[in-house]
């Protein structure tokens, strides 16, 4: 079923030309009328998306992780900075990838261009069948995590002091689930205006803590900053962990990338976007950090389970209960933005004939991938609901650091396989290299450091090569699966109002 637009002139006969008269005698082209995505995400948009992504609750509640395995205060700063370095070494690849391949779909468009179909679509495999049970930047069970801290927060001047009950934490986390899910079916531009004004939110949220916290240190108050670099605390092998937690921190960088058809001036946008978002993502870490250790002291910091809520209750008394609903605002950007990009990874699968076809249609009035982000609500609300959520976290999260080196490694290769690829952005040759090295420490920290987790998790991983061969290579398929398989795409297609993209 496609969707065929016709155009009449004023008299009401159709034109011959495809074009539409008006009564003053101008023609309006059909081509401002077709179904698709269109090209929405300005500059200022796709900041939006990158930074509403990448800052989410952590930087509000637990940046403990890095200081407990650096060791000192100084050497916590350090790995913050360094943290951010390498992570823009990874956005820049991911810009110069994002400006000669003008393909959305992020990770699984790389992986396919560089090392063909059957690597992209155990790549896709692992987000449908394995990552799912991964860590919080990952769905369903990722949105489900990021939502549950939305739920708390958001009710949590309600019941203070005391404690939320779960119940009430998980229906407000469906409400917000809800919520994020239609916003992003009704409107891509409103989708894109509600993430702009949450990210300016979180950044308003975090300048209420550098602005006082930097104030205190011109103040004079240093104390917590006498002997920094105090190693008495240092571990070796604590550095490694504390790169990782980083790592981590800055994570979501390379969402714009999702979506890369729906950019403005992709050649000029993606890398500016890039560069600006993770100037300003690391410059709110470390001074949200140096804010910290002007007030609280490292064993402080460490005894805290909301880093944030403790700085604002000794800075600021009765305003420290603003700071639960700023992470609540925090959290649903992180949802916002997410779904809207990750949506468009199975909107391309479907379209390059791995996903059902359904999922690459788009809803015929309000021009949204209706099908590719309803598929996300079911397996989201079972795993908020049903799955021991916080129990999986780090199930499988060298996964991701996996595919994204291999995804760097991929920009590598097509240097020297299609050198004459049109690349208007290109990063000297070091920066994708070290990136690609920091990668796959990453993996090889995750396999020393739990090993049976690991393993399982790459084993599942690795169940994508004989679904490949089942579901996309074997062509010759039972008449009634065919059958049924059409049945559905066809009923769903009716039931959403969708229609194949108009090229």
């Amino acid at each position: 079923m496609s969707k065929r637009f016709t155009s009449t002139q004023s008299d009401g006969s159709v034109a011959a030309n495809g074009t539409q008269s008006d009564p003053t005698g101008k023609l309006q082209d059909e081509d401002d009328r077709k179904v698709g995505l269109g090209k929405k995400v300005t500059l200022l948009r796709g900041i939006s998306i990158i930074i509403g992504t990448i800052i989410g609750a952590g930087l509000f509640i637990s940046p403990k992780g890095i200081l407990k395995n650096s060791g000192s205060v100084g050497m916590s700063l350090m790995v913050w900075i360094a943290c951010g370095v390498l992570s823009l070494f990874g956005a820049l690849s991911y810009a110069e990838l994002g400006t000669c391949i003008k393909k959305s779909g992020g990770h699984y468009t790389y992986i396919m261009e560089a090392f063909g179909r059957e690597m992209a679509f155990i790549r896709l495999w692992a987000d449908l069948i394995a990552i799912r049970k991964g860590e919080q930047r990952h769905w369903p069970a990722g949105m489900a995590v990021i939502s549950l801290a939305f739920g708390q927060y958001i009710l949590e001047p309600l019941f203070m002091p005391c404690h939320v009950p779960p119940v009430a934490v998980k229906l407000a986390t469906a409400i917000g689930i809800t919520s994020v899910m239609y916003l992003n079916s009704m409107s891509v531009t409103w989708t894109a205006r509600i993430q702009i004004f949450l990210t300016v939110s979180k950044l308003i949220a975090i300048a209420f803590i550098i602005a006082p916290g930097l104030y205190q240190l011109f103040k004079g108050e240093t104390s917590n900053f006498q002997n920094a670099f105090e190693l008495s605390n240092w571990k070796l092998s604590g550095m490694p962990l504390a790169f990782y937690s980083g790592m981590y921190a800055y994570a979501g960088w390379f969402y714009l990338n999702f979506v890369t058809e729906e950019v403005d001036n992709p050649e000029r946008t993606v890398p500016l976007a890039i560069c600006i978002s993770m100037g300003i993502v690391t410059s709110c870490y470390v001074l949200t950090n140096v804010a910290y250790y002007t007030v609280l002291s490292p064993e402080e910091l460490l005894a805290s389970d909301a880093v944030a809520v403790t700085f604002a209750e000794k800075l600021m008394g009765n305003f420290s209960i603003a700071v639960p609903v700023f992470v609540a605002l925090s959290c649903f950007g992180s949802m916002n933005g997410c779904l809207f990009a990750l949506s468009r990874m199975f909107y391309v699968a479907s379209r390059e004939g791995q996903l059902p076809e359904v999922l690459s249609m788009i809803h015929v009035r309000r021009n949204t991938p209706l099908p590719a982000v309803l598929i996300l609500y079911p397996m989201t609300m079972l795993q908020l609901f049903v799955g021991d959520i916080y129990g999986l976290l780090n199930f499988m999260s060298f996964l991701r650091w996996l595919f994204i080196g291999m995804v760097v490694l991929g920009l590598i290769y097509m240097r020297y396989t299609k050198p004459d690829l049109p690349r208007p952005f290109k990063v000297p040759l070091f920066i994708p290299v070290i990136f690609c090295l920091t990668c796959f420490f990453m993996v090889f920290l995750s396999l020393y450091s739990d090993p049976v987790n690991t393993g399982i998790g790459f084993a599942i991983s690795l169940t994508g090569i004989p679904a490949y061969y089942i579901f996309i290579y074997f062509h010759h398929k039972p008449k009634w699966f065919q059958w049924a398989l059409d049945s559905i795409n066809r009923t769903l297609q009716i039931i959403l109002e969708v229609v194949p993209t108009e090229q």
